[in-house]
């Protein structure tokens, strides 16, 4: 089951990476990402950014580093 969330995870992503002008063009830019990061297309950098992080995390899933990551990362707010 891992393998199947992991992997619709990394299909997500690429999509989101694929199609930034797409989603861009269908759903408006952002103002945020327009001023931080950069001043025409920041929004489309923003949606390859979020589609790179959804396959890295879909990737720790498939493999069992989910977790762990997750902990090594937000541990010390709850004692660890």
């Amino acid at each position: 089951m891992k393998f199947l969330v992991g992997l619709i995870g990394i299909i997500i992503g690429f999509l989101l990476v694929w199609k930034g002008d797409w989603i861009v063009n269908n759903f408006g830019r952002m103002a945020w990402a327009e001023n931080h990061l950069g001043t025409d297309g920041g929004t489309r950098l923003m949606w390859k950014l979020i589609g790179i992080l959804v396959i890295f995390l879909a990737l720790l899933h498939m493999f069992g580093f989910f977790e762990g990551f997750v902990i090594s990362l937000f541990g010390f707010f709850f004692g660890r």
